[in-house]
């Protein structure tokens, strides 16, 4: 990524290695509701070994002979993992094939339920996450002390270096597409959310460095937690301080585009001298029609417990939608 990241909790006191095998890295997507139980889509119940998303949704419809667009699911969960997510397939009422028959590698379907509706993304609650953290070795007697910290103030809810793709190569696209160059449809998106997310975690880091990204200035915007919904900017007030403690409201930074920022102060000063130092990305996503939007500048890690065995540390947490577990990972751990 273009921009240096700050630690918000003084730096990982530990190293180790991460992803050594696909079971060293556990995803669990939490939809919060349940299937409906009748309809023309069945929804699927699939663990997954080493494959992304994408590609098992292009391999269900080729199973069951039928058009990608039939295939729906929630969230991109990640490829060098084991992952537990839901997928939806409209079969209207063709009759179902043996679901344990499917020929896909590394897939096999846990339950498979009648549903009313394709699953549209993001609209999964969250995931959980299990994580083990290989051969430890650095300050044992400081990991206590940070996880506490995650536990009681969060962690800068940056985006992963997923975001950007290897030696930032999804930035590399944006700038080529801003400057004229076309690009397959597949890349175009690509290269927006890459350019939108440096520009969100510039803002970011700016307010870590000056340790208020999680607490409220002058012109914040907030965002109720588990939603997507703000309100301010406002006066300040002694109950935004009480809920922002109990995480219950979040400060906001800029998902960028058309229009004008809705912070103010000194919130929207810190946000105009981030962007203005990448002006070509800005003015790119702006060009490319994208409205502006907020998103939280804090991401709890919901019931985040630590077990040793060994040298290894296994971290559990849950983490909203659109959030990066390896966000939380590298305040406590720096990996390989």
């Amino acid at each position: 990524m273009s921009t240096v990241l700050p630690y918000a909790h003084g730096g990982p006191p530990i190293a180790a290695q991460m992803r050594r095998e696909p079971a060293d890295f556990r995803v669990d997507e939490i939809l919060g509701f349940e299937p409906s139980g009748s309809g023309e889509h069945v929804f699927l119940d699939i663990e997954k070994t080493g494959a992304n998303t994408e590609w098992v949704a292009r391999q269900l419809a080729r199973e069951l002979g039928l058009a990608p667009v039939a295939v729906g699911f929630s969230g991109l969960k990640d490829r060098h993992a084991i992952t537990r997510q839901a997928f939806t397939v409209h079969l209207g009422t063709k009759p179902e094939p043996d679901w344990n028959a499917l020929a896909i590698p590394g897939v096999r379907v846990l339950g498979a339920t009648r549903h009313a509706r394709k699953l549209k993304r993001g609209v999964h609650r969250g995931n959980r996450f299990a994580i083990v953290l290989r051969d430890v070795r650095g300050e044992r007697g400081r990991v206590d002390d940070v996880l506490a910290a995650i536990r009681a103030d969060g962690v800068p809810n940056y985006f992963g270096e997923q975001r950007f793709g290897r030696d930032d190569g999804n930035l590399a696209l944006a700038r080529q597409l801003f400057s004229g160059t076309r690009l397959p449809r597949e890349k175009h998106g690509i290269a927006l959310s890459a350019a939108r997310s440096e520009l969100f975690n510039a803002v970011l880091a700016r307010r870590v460095a000056d340790a208020n990204w999680n607490h409220a200035l002058d012109g914040e915007v907030f965002m109720l937690a588990g939603t997507h919904s703000v309100f301010g900017p406002e006066p300040l007030t002694d109950e935004h301080v009480q809920r922002i403690k109990a995480f219950d409201i979040h400060p906001t930074g800029p998902m960028w585009g058309r229009g004008e920022l809705r912070s103010s102060g000194v919130v929207r000063a810190i946000e105009e001298a981030a962007i203005d130092a990448q002006r070509d990305l800005a003015q790119g996503l702006e060009k490319a029609g994208l409205e502006q939007q907020r998103r939280s500048l804090r991401l709890a890690a919901r019931d985040l417990d630590a077990s040793w065995s060994g040298d290894d540390l296994t971290l559990s947490f849950a983490l909203e939608s659109g959030a990066f577990a390896t966000v939380v990972v590298r305040e406590l751990c720096a990996t390989s």
